[in-house]
């Protein structure tokens, strides 16, 4: 049984490991804010359905 409780131990590290990353990337980085522009073509505005 060593060998189960050690994969189960390693399995729990690398969640563990997983969740802090995200944890910090949630609340560490800051997003850049930018203008987005889409244009659309006029005639798609023009067309009737």
């Amino acid at each position: 049984m060593p060998t189960l409780s050690r994969f189960i131990i390693a399995c729990i590290l690398l969640a563990l490991a997983g969740y802090a990353a995200v944890f910090a990337l949630a609340n560490f980085v800051e997003p850049s804010p930018r203008e987005i522009t889409v244009r659309v073509p006029t005639d798609k505005l023009l067309q009737e359905q």
